[in-house]
Formats: structure tokens, sequence, C-alpha cells
């Protein structure tokens, strides 16, 4: 019996594990990094750039769940909808269960896109909410002038120019800039009662904008869980599952600043203002 069974075993050995119904394969699909921002040195979250790998993930026959890891400060609220969509979409069209798990980072829309996951793991120090909407730029009043430069700005509209940083304030610029944050503050705000439901606690600074690790993040109800995902799919799925990455796919590199490859001076002085401001969205949450 014994010899029969080693046989059996070596037998087993011997086919792919994609082929093998003892063994459960989840795919998992790693989106880091801001999200929609242009340019820049660091890797960027778009709806162009991970649906091929959100598909082939979701296209896997047999496994019986995804998952995703995200490690994202937040960024563009259309592109984190949008990914957000799209992964719900195949969940349901291929009726498998979505699993995210968060790394440093599921804030802002970093943490609307983990919404999509029917469950949420997080490490114990993950940073995770900050539920709000932010719009920051700087002002340059008074520069020009200072510089000897004469700015020449011609409009047909009398707000096309709103918010010219190189203009005073002006209050109406304002009042209508806050009205567009309220509107995708309450879509945002929707999108994650709608996915939590009851899993949320009631704290009336939910949805201001802070953010709490992972460990307070459980207790409000924002994650379900504490953990990472190797040791999460090995107790749920046994010790002999099998992680499969699913990567970006190869293909042409595309180069800034000419047919030759070279970077422009302009070039590299707009991917180091994006890379900036990538580092500056990390920061605010200390990383």
């Amino acid at each position: 019996m014994n010899v029969l069974q080693s046989v059996r075993d070596f037998a087993k050995s011997l086919i792919p594990a994609r082929f093998r119904r003892d063994i459960v394969t989840i795919p998992v699909v790693r989106l880091a990094g801001p999200i929609g921002m242009p340019g820049g040195f660091g890797a960027s979250l778009s709806i162009g750039n991970v649906a091929t790998r959100l598909e082939a993930a979701f296209s896997i026959a047999r496994a019986p769940a995804v998952a995703i890891i995200v490690n994202s400060p937040g960024g563009s609220p259309v592109q984190a909808r949008l990914i957000y969509e799209r992964i719900r979409a195949l969940a349901d069209e291929e009726d498998k269960k979505v699993l995210v798990f968060i790394e440093d980072a599921g804030a802002s829309g970093g943490y609307m896109i983990a919404c999509a996951g029917d469950e949420i793991i997080a490490d114990p120090s993950s940073i995770v909410g900050s539920i709000g909407v932010v719009s920051a730029s700087f002002g340059f009043v008074g520069l020009l002038d200072r510089l000897g430069v004469e700015r020449r700005v011609h409009t047909a509209g009398e707000n096309k120019a709103i918010l010219d940083p190189f203009r005073p304030e002006r209050p109406e610029d304002i009042a209508h800039l806050h009205q567009l944050q309220k509107e995708v503050h309450e879509t945002f705000i929707d999108m994650v009662r709608e996915r939590r439901g009851s899993r949320l606690k009631h704290d009336e600074d939910l949805f201001t904008g802070l953010f709490w690790t992972g460990k307070r993040g459980l207790e409000l109800g924002l994650v379900d869980r504490l953990g990472d995902l190797r040791g999460t799919l090995r107790e749920r799925y046994g010790e002999t599952v099998r992680i499969r990455l699913i990567g970006e796919p190869r293909g042409l590199t595309i180069r800034r600043g000419g047919s030759d490859g070279v970077r422009l001076p302009a070039g590299l002085a707009a991917e180091a203002l994006a890379t900036l401001e990538a580092r500056a969205l990390w920061a605010r949450y200390g990383l």
C-alpha cells in the first residue's frame, strides 16, 4: 500500500501544478504607487496600465480567488474609481472572491481601490483610511514682476483662468473648488459605506480625511483582519497553495525627449516635479 501511494505521489509530482486539482493556485496582482500621476521616475497606477494584469488574474481557471496587493498613498480619484470598478466587474463576471492585502499604505485613493475587496487584510502598522479629498498647488503672485517677466493670458469665458497660480486667489474660485471637492468626497463616502456596510463602526472622524494604522483600522471596520498574504493564503487554502504573481506585460519602452531617447532638460524638470509630488504624497503619511 505504501509503495502504491509512493507511485501515486510520484505521478502527481510530474503533473504541472496548474493541472492538479489538489493544489490551489491564487493569482496575485500588485498595485503599488501613486494613482494617475503624470511622468515621474516611479510607477504610477491607472486603469490603462493595470487592466491587462487584472484580466489575466481573473481568467485563471479553477482559482477560487484573486489576491490584490495595494500599496498606494492615493492620487487621482477618477483612476482609483476606474480600477475599483474594473476589479468588481471582473469578480462578478468570473464569480471569484477578491482578497485585498494592504502593505505600507492603502490611503485615500489607495483605500478606494482596497474597497473592491470582499475582504481587506492589513499589516498592523499599515496606514489605512484618509477618506477625504485634497487639492494642492503653489501661488506665484508677484514672482513674475520681480523677475521682470510679463505674463499674457487671453481667455474666452470669464472663469477659464480660474485658480491661476500667478493671480491672487478669489473667494468665488475657492468656493467653486470646495464644491467640487465636496461632490468627490460624497462619492468616496458612498463607496465606502456600500462596500463596508455594517462592518463600519460609528466614529465622527471616519470620513474627515484622518488615517490610522491597520490595527486601529480593524477596530473601525476599515479592514477585516490583520495579517500578510502568504500566511493568510496558507491558512485558508492549505500549505500547498501556489501564489502566482501576475507581472506587468512586457513590451516596447517608450522613451521621452525625442526619437533618440535623450531626455531634454524640460522633460527632466517635469519628471523631477512629478517625482517630488509623488514623494509628497507618501510623506503625508510619514512614509
